[in-house]
């Protein structure tokens, strides 16, 4: 698959990754109090060069607009003075998190008197792919660094004058307290055949973990030979049962589809019990109108929209479909059967939501929908590792195997079995 790639770019890369192999050693040794050091360097480089970041940040939006960039991923490309001291913010509820790295797994003492424990460790070096998201370049690094781990970051062209800048910082500030520089590097530079090269760096890389939409986590799941963390796609539901309070109801229809739309984790997809629609409908319709959604359903939906609201006919490729931005599906079902199996069709495995009253229905959702997070009469917006209290995170696995649902540091380490003895042989 390299073999139509520029020599300078396998090379270019090939040092990159080949750098980040030694520092994780380092890293990997490091006491808390000195990965911890690291991160209160980190936050305060932020603080002290937001203008500087705003300025690159501004080139990238620029560019952005004249390339025609739609506004979901120019949204989550933004950044300002408030969203940088978020980010530094985020950075120190790191480091007020307990370190995973030595936390023993299981422990006991065999007959024979070796004693046997199950530890965690740091996975060595993490790579990440992902787009026009400048905040997860601090994230990712801040938590890889926490966890014992050297960190590749491919952030995407949308993003490069961000994170170029963001990633001399990060590796200044590591560098500041002793770690090595390469504990955080970036790859930017080298394009998608850079990419490609990544992907393929298996000697060097332990695990990779794309964030971005849907072809490019299909891409790196598909053709990398570097183990994959697959994150998700967010084709996210909400069913508002029967019984469902209706301010409660358009309370949390309109904070998972508006508080911030370009996400992951905000509402795609309403299902509304049939015999509440009459009675919430109404208002749950009129406030998304207010708010700018444009809502697609078929005729039953349509005869409950306020004047002057135009519902667009919903199709089943729509169910089907991230919006990431002021858009929504509307359906009404005739029960939680129906409103499940609806899901189990399109959901991308995400995170699902029921808004009911009724406990019956609550835990017959929470047992039967297949998700990495679901909910009972919360927005879908809580699926993030921040909102869930695991400081910032890596992403969100929609997959099963070794992490599930929003990532933190847990998901970066392993184990390893240890094994102390004074002599014993196996007979």
């Amino acid at each position: 698959m390299t073999t139509d790639i520029s020599p300078r770019v396998v090379r270019g890369v090939t040092r990159v990754v080949a750098a980040a192999k030694g520092a994780s050693s380092g890293v990997a040794q490091a006491s808390t109090r000195l990965k911890d050091e690291a991160l209160e360097a980190i936050a305060r480089s932020l603080e002290e060069n937001v203008e500087d970041i705003l300025a690159a940040n501004a080139e990238d939006i620029e560019t952005a607009r004249k390339r025609g960039i739609d506004e979901p991923l120019i949204d989550r490309l933004s950044l300002s003075e408030a969203r940088i001291l978020d980010i530094a913010g985020a950075v120190r509820e790191v480091i007020r998190l307990p370190d995973p790295v030595g936390t023993v797994e299981h422990g006991r003492t065999m007959p024979n008197g070796m004693r046997v424990s199950q530890e965690r460790v740091p996975v060595g070096v993490v790579g990440a792919i992902y787009e026009a998201r400048p905040n997860v370049t601090v994230d990712i690094a801040a938590l890889a660094l926490k966890s014992g781990n050297a960190v590749v970051l491919r952030g995407g062209s949308a993003a490069r004058s961000s994170n170029t800048l963001l990633i001399e910082l990060l590796r200044k500030a590591a560098e500041s307290v002793g770690l090595p520089a390469a504990s955080v590097s970036g790859i930017d530079e080298f394009g998608r055949d850079g990419t490609t090269v990544l992907m393929q760096a298996r000697d060097y890389v332990d695990l990779l973990i794309p964030r971005g939409g849907a072809d490019l986590i299909s891409t790196v799941v598909h053709e990398s030979l570097v183990p994959v963390i697959e994150t998700g796609v967010g084709n996210v539901h909400m069913f508002v049962d029967s019984s469902a309070p209706v301010r409660m109801a358009t309370d949390l229809v309109l904070n998972s589809k508006t508080h911030r739309p370009s996400v992951c984790n905000a509402l795609e997809n309403l299902l509304i019990h049939e015999k509440a629609a009459k009675r919430v409908l109404p208002k749950i319709l009129t406030a998304l109108h207010a708010a700018g959604v444009v809502v697609r359903a078929d005729k039953s939906v349509e005869e409950f929209a306020p004047e002057g609201m135009k519902i667009r006919r919903v199709t089943r490729r729509d169910w089907a479909k991230e919006y990431l931005g002021l858009e929504l599906a509307v359906k009404l079902v005739a029960n939680v059967d129906e409103a499940i199996e609806h899901i189990h069709a399109y959901t991308s495995g995400h995170t699902e939501v029921i808004v009911t009253n009724d406990l019956s229905n609550a835990d017959t959702f929470v047992q039967a929908v297949d998700a990495a997070a679901v909910g009972v009469n919360v927005s879908t917006r809580f699926t993030d590792g921040g909102q869930l209290g695991l400081g910032a995170e890596v992403g969100i696995s929609t997959q099963k195997l070794h992490a599930r649902g929003p990532m933190g540091l847990d998901a970066l380490t392993t184990t390893k079995w240890i094994m102390r003895g004074s002599g014993q042989i196996r007979t």
